[in-house]
């Protein structure tokens, strides 16, 4: 049971992720886009299927998924980003709602992605919990976390802004928490999955320049936690710091990512 003394996950994320909607869905949330495509045609997503997405953001896997021909639900805590996904993704139904109480019937959908979400929640084994129970028995659900952070150039622009975080307490999982299989693994048997493949994405990160680097990452909710603790300037400094070494000849900057899914039967 959920503590009724500890906020719920949309009520903490909503205002953190959707202060800059546009910028996250047209610089940001594109940078997955590789790890979307890739993650349906493993699964062989179609015609026929239901689909809910967990932690939907901006609509663009939803987008994706109605484009394969599934039926698609989405379910975001910020109704900025949800405009955005039903601009998107028109066909699709998405809901503002919390991801450790969906507002769905048990055994609803064939497939539940979480992509770079259960591990935002307040209590992610709960969260990922409920996306068990709405998965249909046999059906599937996918978790998409970062990959091991060793090598990876987008790590160092992750952990730029940890020093401008609020004090995390004793023992709290960081960003990659989940990025080691066997604790991923263990992660999905707590909520009940059985864990079947796990798989790695590259998915580097291209800005055409500098402040449209700034701006993508200035759009997420862990930029805006830092903003709100350290400040604005602060958190930009941070982030053309950590950016310059990626920056190309023609003045454009890529860098390196790797994101790691997990498959798992409800």
């Amino acid at each position: 049971m959920i503590s009724e003394l500890r906020p719920r996950t949309s009520a903490v994320n909503a205002p953190l992720w959707g202060g800059r909607a546009r910028d996250w869905a047209e610089l940001q949330e594109g940078q997955c886009r590789p790890v979307y495509l890739a993650a349906f045609e493993r699964l062989g997503l179609g015609a026929g299927w239901t689909h809910l997405d967990v932690g939907c953001g901006a609509g663009m896997a939803a987008q994706i998924s109605a484009g394969r021909g599934a039926t698609v639900h989405g379910l975001d805590a910020s109704p900025n980003l949800l405009a955005v996904a039903r601009e998107r993704a028109p066909s699709a139904e998405f809901l503002e709602g919390d991801i450790e109480a969906l507002p769905y019937a048990d055994d609803s959908f064939d497939l539940v992605t979480g992509f770079n979400s259960f591990q935002y929640a307040g209590n992610p084994g709960v969260a990922l919990a409920e996306a068990k129970r709405v998965a249909r028995p046999g059906g599937q659900v996918l978790i998409m976390t970062w990959g091991k952070p060793e090598g990876m150039e987008a790590a160092s622009l992750i952990r730029a802004l940890g020093p401008l975080m609020p004090p995390q307490p004793p023992g709290a999982p960081g960003p990659f928490a989940l990025s080691d299989e066997s604790a991923l693994r263990a992660f999905a048997s707590g909520a009940g999955l059985e864990p079947l493949e796990v798989f790695d994405v590259h998915s580097p990160w291209h800005y055409a320049d500098l402040r449209t680097a700034r701006r993508g990452q200035l759009s997420s909710g862990v930029a805006a936690r830092a903003i709100a603790h350290s400040g604005d300037e602060a958190v930009q400094a941070a982030i053309k710091r950590a950016t310059e070494p990626f920056r190309q000849p023609d003045g454009s900057y890529t860098v390196g990512a790797r994101y790691r899914c997990l498959t798992a039967r409800a």
